[in-house]
């Protein structure tokens, strides 16, 4: 079903409802904007509230920083200058770790959240890890990574896997990288992902990365949206053990593999596309749409051509 409706700006919108998503309003958007709360998978289930009603610290060391990372409680982290840790740094549940204007780094290791509920990270840049740059993992829950610099790491920028779900990626730039956002990191380990390792993947800009797009094994569905992929070495999104992964207005550029339905050793995944704008970039692949499920929140899309610039604008840190 098709309706037009008049937008703020005076242009027009679609409102669709079809088979395979949400209720979904098409907008045109011409100056970059932020949310304060997060939208898609995050915002089920009670929502992803971070630190907020707890106490607010500032932190310019790792020895800080490690002081409230993990404590008991509600804390709202606000992290200056750069923070050099030795290795990857639990986070624990009710936390808002976000960065001061644009001088808040994390270089040298990472973030870990096992198991954690109900995390905020937000505006940080992250570099030099010998690990990964963010880890979430053992059924952690309501995550929302959003606007966050992320470069550079020795093995992934950001990994969701062991039954982790409900979660947000947005506004992030990813640079300076081959393997970025893993879902999912084992064939064997279906028994603990499926039904779970739902992600939203929305308005961020992987600038450059080889591949994992993300990389999706299991979940059913994940949702890539608006995002803005440019100059991409390997594959753009991969869709492998049966699992449903959306594919919406995203912006691909210089890209000759947008999607893929298997890679390495895995199963073949099911791909939904729905118009993705192309420049210089090869044929999105698709298989058996069908099964991809329907996305389970309400949401308002950026038209695809309008993603680049959107997403360039507002993508990264010093933006919110």
């Amino acid at each position: 079903m098709r309706t037009s409706v008049k937008l703020a700006s005076g242009g027009t919108a679609l409102v669709l409802a079809a088979a395979g998503c949400g209720t979904a309003t098409v907008r045109a958007r011409h100056v970059a904007a932020y949310e304060n709360s997060p939208v898609g998978y995050a915002a089920m289930d009670g929502g992803t509230t971070g630190g907020a009603g707890g106490t607010t610290v500032n932190v310019s060391s790792a020895a800080q920083f490690a002081q409230y990372a993990n404590a008991s409680g509600r804390y709202v982290i606000r992290v200056t200058g750069t923070l050099s840790l030795s290795g990857m740094q639990r986070v624990g549940s009710d936390k808002t770790i976000v960065g001061t204007g644009t001088s808040g780094r994390i270089s040298g290791g990472g973030l870990t959240l096992r198991g954690s509920r109900n995390v905020i990270i937000r505006n940080l840049t992250f570099t030099g890890s010998g690990d990964d740059a963010v880890n979430i993992e053992e059924s952690a829950r309501n995550i929302w990574i959003d606007h966050n610099d992320l470069s550079g790491a020795r093995d992934g920028l950001l990994d969701v896997k062991r039954g982790s779900d409900l979660i947000t990626v947005s506004w992030n730039r990813f640079h300076r990288q081959d393997k970025t956002a893993l879902l999912g990191h084992s064939d064997d380990n279906g028994a603990q992902d499926r039904g779970r390792l739902r992600v939203t993947y929305v308005h961020n800009w992987f600038d450059g990365t080889g591949q994992r797009h993300p990389r999706v094994r299991f979940a059913n569905p994940v949702h890539v949206l608006n995002n803005y992929y440019s100059g991409i070495g390997s594959y753009g999104v991969a869709s492998t053990e049966n699992a449903g992964v959306y594919v919406e207005r995203n912006y691909f550029e210089n890209t000759a593999r947008p999607t893929v339905t298997q890679t390495g050793d895995s199963a073949s995944g099911n791909i939904r596309l729905l118009n993705n704008h192309l420049v210089n970039s090869g044929a999105p692949v698709s298989r058996n749409p069908g099964s991809v499920a329907t996305i389970p929140y309400s949401y308002t899309p950026d038209g695809a051509p309008t993603v680049k610039s959107v997403v360039t604008a507002g993508a990264g840190v010093g933006r919110i």
